[in-house]
């Protein structure tokens, strides 16, 4: 793991861990800390003396459990999108399916009763032409 990727992740409970385990942090340190993981270090070596390698083994554990975090909540986010695709898959799958249901009732309708289904046809043409009739002579 790179000293850049270190400070990736929520950067407000990072900067808690940095505060709780080393308490010689002061508050005008964390925005220097913010410019890098190799200024970073070298606050926290010259703060508390420790060495480099034990300070970037608590950072790498630091970030680690901030990535596992956002790990989980990806995860979370990818199953809440998964499940509502297949919520509308299913339902697409239905309608259509009500829709061809009422399309074969109409069909079969037609080839059951033709006589009926043209004057039904015939009906609905005549009073269509007339609504818009009315409607254009009223503009």
């Amino acid at each position: 793991m790179s000293n850049e990727q270190i400070l990736d992740g929520d950067w407000t409970e990072i900067k808690g861990k940095l505060r709780q385990r080393w308490e010689q942090l002061t508050d005008e340190d964390l925005p220097q800390i913010r410019a890098g993981a190799d200024q970073l270090i070298a606050i926290i070596q010259r703060k508390t003396g420790q060495s480099r390698e034990s300070i970037e083994a608590y950072l790498q554990e630091v970030s680690g459990s901030a990535a596992s975090a956002i790990g989980t909540a990806t995860e979370t986010v990818r199953d809440y999108a998964q499940h509502a695709s297949e919520t509308v898959q299913h339902t697409a799958k239905q309608a259509a399916g009500q829709v061809r249901a009422g399309y074969d009732e109409a069909e079969c309708f037609v080839r059951d009763r033709p006589g009926e289904s043209l004057l039904v046809c015939f009906g609905a043409g005549l009073i269509t032409g007339v609504m818009m009739t009315l409607w254009l002579r009223s503009r």
